[in-house]
């Protein structure tokens, strides 16, 4: 540990790790090669004093839904509220359940919190990492109302099945897409498949703004004129309040840095798939499959955009931090199940009872995955990898 000492910080002490030889993502490097377009698109914003909502957004919104696929698509102002909006324009609310994951962001299940509905987890495929289609129907009670599947870490839930659950109880499905645009489901675009589509641009994302922005998707233009309500305290016309809404509006200088990087996303999407298929062969290579497990795609028409790059890996924490120690970024996603996080100690869960997902909690590690990660530094992080499990 350091201290600072009359506002300049010591040199580092033997005890201080090794400073990072790379970031686990390095949005510097995205950003140099867009540097004269997001200045540009910046500038028009900052010429224009239009800063909420306007010409810019709508542009977006055309742009990203024409992209998807969608009918309708809604800005807003962040992957949270993206959820929380869709919730309420579905007018699920105070005594309603949601069906949904335990293992993914709080926010999947806190926004149904929020809303005053009740999460109902259900455990997890090993493979997949998302929600097991065959656990839901025993979770159904009366007052279900949606299906949250999350299409974690980039790849798709497998949809149809819990689509058909959807369709014979009578129940919305709201897609956690936040970590997967661009991806698809037997040739369909993820967030335009179930009754909303929800999205981050967190600047981690695929499609990262500069800050926090969300969006929705749907089909159905009468949703679609209640969300746009919705993000504006309830109101079609200023000062006219139809219904409680909130305010989460999408700004336009976020708008205009999305539109830039839309143009670039499906370039940036190869990139990852790229360096992930190189992981793949460089564990294969060097014999780590019988230590770690790369992630799987399956098959039937799955396509992973491979937001994390997330392995399950033998003695994990030991592993993170002999990877820290040698200055190689690693983050785990997640460490603790939400039926185990202390915000929901309230709906009664206990350890035991999601396995599957408590097992990958204790095992997952992801590992750098951008387009501008180089071959130099994968190869760091999987000799690193290999002389952790085969010390030589």
């Amino acid at each position: 540990m350091t201290t600072t000492v009359c506002g300049k910080k010591p040199a580092m002490s033997v005890k201080d790790p090794q400073p990072l030889l790379f970031e686990f993502l390095d949005l510097k490097a995205q950003f140099a090669s867009i540097r004269e377009e997001v200045m540009a698109a910046v500038t028009r914003v900052m010429e224009s004093q239009h800063f909420i909502l306007g010409p810019e957004v709508a542009h977006f919104e055309e742009e990203i839904a024409a992209k998807l696929g969608a009918k309708h698509a809604v800005g807003c102002a962040s992957g949270t509220d993206a959820l929380i909006l869709a919730l309420l324009a579905a007018d699920i609310g105070p005594g309603d359940e949601v069906i949904t994951t335990p293992f993914s962001f709080v926010a999947t299940a806190g926004s149904i919190a929020h809303i005053g509905a009740k999460p109902v987890f259900v455990d997890i495929d090993p493979v997949t990492f998302n929600i097991d289609p065959h656990k839901i129907e025993a979770a159904i009670t009366p007052k279900t109302k949606a299906i949250m599947p999350v299409h974690l870490f980039g790849l798709p839930a497998d949809l149809d099945p819990v689509l058909a659950i959807a369709q014979a109880k009578n129940l919305l499905v709201i897609e956690d897409a936040a970590q997967a645009i661009g991806s698809q489901y037997r040739g369909r675009l993820i967030g335009t498949i179930g009754d909303f589509g929800c999205f981050s641009f967190f600047p981690s994302k695929n499609l990262g703004a500069a800050g926090d922005g969300g969006l929705i998707t749907t089909n159905d233009s009468t949703v679609a004129e209640r969300l746009k309500m919705l993000r504006v305290h309830g109101s079609k016309q200023k000062y006219l309040h139809e219904l409680l809404g909130t305010n989460s509006r999408l700004d336009a200088l976020q708008a205009a840095v999305l539109r830039v990087k839309l143009r670039h996303l499906d370039a940036w999407e190869a990139g990852r798939q790229n360096r992930a298929k190189r992981y793949q062969l460089l564990f294969e290579k060097r014999g780590l499959t019988r230590y770690v497990v790369a992630p799987q795609t399956p098959s039937g028409g799955f396509h992973h955009v491979f937001n994390q790059f997330t392995i399950r890996a033998q003695r994990r924490d030991e592993l993170k931090g002999f990877l820290r120690e040698r200055g190689i970024p690693s983050e785990i996603y997640y460490p603790l199940c939400l039926h185990l996080q202390k915000a929901f100690a309230y709906l009664g869960y206990h350890a035991g009872q999601m396995p599957v997902a408590e097992k990958a909690s204790e095992e997952v590690l992801s590992l750098p995955v951008f387009p501008e990660l180089t071959d130099a530094n994968q190869d760091l992080i999987v000799e690193a990898v290999e002389n952790f499990y085969v010390p030589k």
